[in-house]
């Protein structure tokens, strides 16, 4: 008979997200809290009656005492699946008090795997568990998966850390070898660590975070639908309620850049979209202070937004600066914010600093005379 199961890691409950504005923050920790009913909607959708989680379930190796039983809740409310909670590198064995507090408050359809050994998953499918014994163990755990299971069993790996062909997500060298699956006599090889979803043989699969938490991997989070019938069939099945998202918008003279611009970015769900816009090319005065007003206007509408102008040159021509003032302060003021942001002796954010500033110039000096 097929045996389907849901592949998930790297939840990281409770991150704190510093470094944003608290009401996105918030909004961030909420999400990944709902990525728990959103992994079991998936399982549920796809057939599945057990969700694997390879490692990061919690951020930190002393979560708050309410995110960790808020979760073991709300795991305990889908009842009807099995949760497989395997340590990772942020919530390694060596957080002794985390699994003793997880095996005292757990619901009954949680299995926390604190040892290698062998389980049995449902009759005739064995899960071969390599929990992290700490953050940065420093050799192949997964060497476990060698261990005996009865003849004719299938069998599914589940670890947690970088195979040796690359980094991992905090830039320690990978340590599993990418034909552990195969070394191994795995039907499936569950990863987690790296945060985007990634196949690294035919039978080995990084799910990726269920809900991003940055910038580096520009793709909807999700987690994987295994099918164990013969070779395995995965299916990605997106799970993420926010978009983290990388835009580039490249201009040049005679572009409308607010219409571009509004071409670019999500037309729905503005709300739930990080945006890190990137700015290149060159525009005249006029239109750069166009742009910056466009952005201005939209930049509300997003849980995030930030625009990076850098790489965007100004061309200014004597009319531009004629219509900021023809002498006077002003007029200096404009050809000296000119010079600067055309000057390459300076440093890059310097450059941008004069742009913006000569681009705001150029729109008060259009209000006052409008």
């Amino acid at each position: 008979m097929t045996f389907r199961f849901l592949h998930s890691s790297d939840l990281h409950l409770g991150r704190p997200f510093g470094g944003y504005p608290e009401t996105i923050r918030h909004r961030l920790r909420e999400a990944r809290h709902g990525a728990i009913a959103r992994l079991a909607a998936a399982a549920r959708a796809g057939g599945a009656g057990v969700v694997l989680l390879a490692g990061d379930t919690f951020d930190a190796e002393t979560p708050a005492p309410d995110t960790l039983r808020q979760a073991l809740r709300a795991m305990g409310e889908e009842a009807d699946l099995t949760w497989v909670l395997l340590p990772g590198n942020h919530d390694s064995l060596a957080a002794s008090e985390l699994w003793r507090r997880i095996a005292a408050d757990g619901p009954a359809n949680l299995r926390a795997l604190t040892t290698p050994a062998p389980v049995e998953l449902a009759p005739g499918v064995w899960l071969l568990p390599a929990p992290c014994t700490q953050r940065r163990p420093g050799r192949d755990l997964t060497e476990a998966m060698d261990a005996a299971t009865p003849a004719g069993a299938r069998r599914i790996g589940l670890g947690h850390g970088a195979i040796t062909d690359f980094s991992g997500e905090e830039g320690a060298t990978g340590i599993i070898p990418p034909d552990r699956a195969a070394r191994s006599g795995l039907d499936y090889l569950a990863l987690g660590d790296w945060h985007g979803q990634m196949q690294v043989g035919p039978a080995t699969w990084y799910s990726g975070t269920p809900e991003p938490d940055g910038f580096k991997h520009d793709a909807p989070g999700a987690a994987l639908l295994v099918a164990l019938e013969g070779a395995p069939q995965v299916t990605p099945v997106e799970t993420a309620q926010f978009r983290w998202r990388r835009p580039v918008l490249d201009l040049l003279p005679g572009d409308d850049a607010p219409a571009r611009l509004a071409a670019l970015l999500p037309q729905t769900r503005a709300r739930d979209h990080l945006i890190r816009l990137g700015v290149t090319g060159r525009l005249p005065l006029a239109d750069r202070a166009a742009l910056e007003a466009a952005l201005a206007a939209r930049a509300p509408d997003f849980g995030w937004f930030a625009a990076d102008l850098s790489a965007l040159a100004v061309e200014a021509q004597p009319d531009d600066l004629d219509r900021i003032d023809r002498a006077g302060a002003l007029r200096q003021a404009a050809e000296a914010l000119l010079a600067e942001a055309g000057n390459p002796a300076l440093a890059a954010a310097e450059r941008n600093t004069a742009a913006a500033a000569l681009a705001r110039l150029y729109a008060l000096a259009q209000e006052v005379q409008a």
